[in-house]
């Protein structure tokens, strides 16, 4: 059972973080649980809300808790769950979502206007001793599978939710543009899906290595030049003179963006899941005069947690391999200051010692 303090590592105001004591969270409905956290990941979103105080519309007004890349061990279980008892190592998916609007009821939870997402203001993160969830939102974890891949189930299922808007076929070809630790996953589940041609496109050399070790068949560096000029780079390199069937924007970056059009074969898809400036200059004649599908891409939905786990427990996808670091929960600042400088891929945050 969940008892004594509750440590938390807070956001107070931009730029401002430190330790507080929270309460102990109840089971607010018979099937809720509670988690003891033992795994943290560092998402960017995190960071961005640390840095800039705002993610567009959702700005910090009042300290919140971060973090929402969690995995931990059940401590205690409402009075109607069923497939979970005290004990259970579970991955966490941090957003609720109303279950009764339209969106809901057609399986598109995510785009739930009322979805209470962890870390996303105002409501608290996971980065504290104990946290409570319906028990539908705590995927149990195999055996074999370790807390700190249970962790990183959260940004591998916005990769699952990614590659699905993106119909990606067997035979296929693909060209993710950023190698950050969204990206990169989105080059292993394009893989598991049987895309047998995976581009990894980034700025940063060393992430284009490990992207080719990890789970791309080839990679490309972008120049300073227009982005018809990349796109043409790109396909003479890898051997598209028609262009590739999917592009997905894991960048954000407007650049890249334009690329991915260009990139394109007539009748190809592009997937953004990448978040950068509000407006850009998009290459809207040639999304027209080629049939592009341009589809968005938010978080995840229906099922995707449940095929992240999957993925990760039949060894298809080592997300291991992705972890540069562990720190303990006092070291959680230093932490964030190294993501901010881009230092490695992904950092683990352990949990609050007993």
């Amino acid at each position: 059972m969940a008892s004594g303090t509750n440590p938390s590592f807070i956001l107070e105001s931009k730029g401002v973080v430190k330790y507080e004591d929270r309460p102990v969270p109840k089971l607010a409905s018979p099937n809720d649980v509670i988690i003891n956290i033992k795994q943290t990941g560092i998402c960017g979103s995190d960071v961005h809300y640390w840095v800039a105080g705002a993610i567009g519309s959702f700005v910090v007004r009042d300290p919140m808790v971060l973090g929402h890349e969690s995995s931990g061990i059940v401590s205690e279980v409402g009075s109607a769950v069923t497939t979970l008892k005290v004990g259970d190592r579970v991955a966490l998916e941090p957003g609720v979502p109303c279950r009764r609007c339209v969106r809901c009821k057609e399986g598109q939870y995510n785009l739930c206007a009322e979805m209470a997402f962890a870390a996303t203001p105002p409501f608290d993160g996971t980065l504290t001793k104990y946290y409570a969830l319906p028990e539908d939102f705590c995927y149990k974890l195999p055996e074999h599978v370790s807390l700190e891949e249970g962790a990183l189930v959260e940004p591998l299922s916005v990769a699952v939710h990614l590659v699905k808007q993106s119909g990606v076929k067997p035979g296929q070809s693909i060209v993710v543009m950023g190698a950050g630790p969204v990206g990169l996953l989105c080059c292993a589940v394009a893989k598991a899906h049987g895309a047998t041609a995976i581009i990894s496109v980034d700025i940063v050399p060393e992430r284009l290595e490990f992207a080719q070790k990890f789970a791309a068949t080839g990679t490309f560096t972008p120049q300073r030049v227009p982005a018809e000029e990349n796109a043409k780079a790109l396909r003479e390199q890898h051997g598209f003179p028609d262009g590739v069937d999917v592009v997905i924007d894991a960048s954000g970056a407007e650049p890249s963006i334009q690329t991915s059009i260009h990139v394109l074969r007539v009748g190809g898809t592009h997937v953004q899941g990448g978040m950068g400036k509000p407006e850009i200059t998009f290459p809207i004649t040639a999304l027209c005069v080629k049939e592009i599908n341009c589809r968005g891409s938010f978080r995840y939905s229906s099922g995707d947690y449940k095929l992240a786990v999957e993925l990760v427990a039949s060894g298809k996808i080592d997300v291991k391999q992705l972890i540069t670091r562990k720190v303990s929960f006092k070291e959680a600042e230093q932490a964030f200051e190294d993501v901010k400088a881009g230092k490695g891929i992904k950092i683990l945050i352990g949990g609050v010692e007993d």
